[in-house]
């Protein structure tokens, strides 16, 4: 996909190994929370069906995620959560979004601007790098799940932007209006994505080599393992030979 990083190929698996899975969980918990405060009912709230699918592609609990329902509905009592958005420069002018949810965002602010001091990056101002990217809905399958020409036939028609192979994985980019048409085009055939969800798409990227990339990646994996950090995308792309040299660290 055209100006789509690694990040979102690297985060899913790490999401997948993850050691830590009840802090995985908890975000997952908050992400509920939050959509479900637009409505319960996840065939009419379009933002908590993703958060729920998303929930359950990691084996969140269905007493989790229904006590997260209800929480983000008022059935439940909890603290207040934020949702923001914060902006930043990586190392080698890598342009760095993280959506945030915290419940004291004064906090949040000094503990994320900490993250990018220590990992050479910078936190930045609101409005400083969000025009780089798009809101897109991606879905990240195994290419030995299907074939490009396949999945484009299901997807297109299903109001899916662009389909193309990144590697050993088939990307899907469409509208978030679209995505849960995407979506559900995608379960009916029997393809399971490794990821879906509307997240944020750089319209171009920075190019790293192997020693650029371990110091982003550094950065990245630090924001992500932020209680607070909901998701992190950045513009830059690691070619596949530099991806294996770091790969192989």
């Amino acid at each position: 996909m055209a100006g789509h990083s690694h990040w979102s190929n690297i985060a899913v698996k790490k999401a997948i190994i993850d050691k830590k899975r009840g802090k995985l969980w908890s975000k997952l918990a908050r992400a509920i929370i939050v959509a479900a405060r637009a409505g319960g009912d996840p065939k009419i709230n379009l933002k908590l069906r993703c958060a729920i699918d998303a929930a359950k592609a990691v084996s969140l609990p269905k007493d989790n995620i229904e006590r997260a329902i209800k929480t983000g509905t008022g059935e439940l009592k909890a603290d207040a959560l934020e949702e923001t958005l914060y902006e930043g420069y990586g190392p080698h002018g890598v342009a760095v979004l993280c959506e945030i949810l915290t419940d004291n965002r004064h906090r949040t602010a000094a503990e994320v601007r900490k993250i990018f001091e220590l990992n050479g990056g910078q936190l930045g101002t609101t409005g400083c790098v969000a025009y780089l990217f798009d809101r897109k809905g991606l879905f990240i399958i195994p290419a030995s799940q299907t074939t490009e020409d396949q999945l484009m036939e299901l997807a297109l028609e299903a109001g899916a932007d662009d389909v193309r192979q990144n590697g050993e994985s088939l990307e899907v980019t469409c509208d978030p209006g679209s995505f849960q048409a995407v979506s559900e085009v995608i379960t009916l055939a029997g393809i399971k994505a490794d990821v879906a969800q509307v997240s944020r798409i750089p319209k171009a990227t920075v190019d790293l080599d192997a020693d650029t990339g371990r110091t982003v990646l550094k950065l990245m994996e630090a924001l992500d393992d932020h209680d607070d950090v909901q998701n992190v995308s950045a513009n830059f792309n690691i070619p596949n030979e530099a991806m294996a040299e770091i790969n192989a660290d």
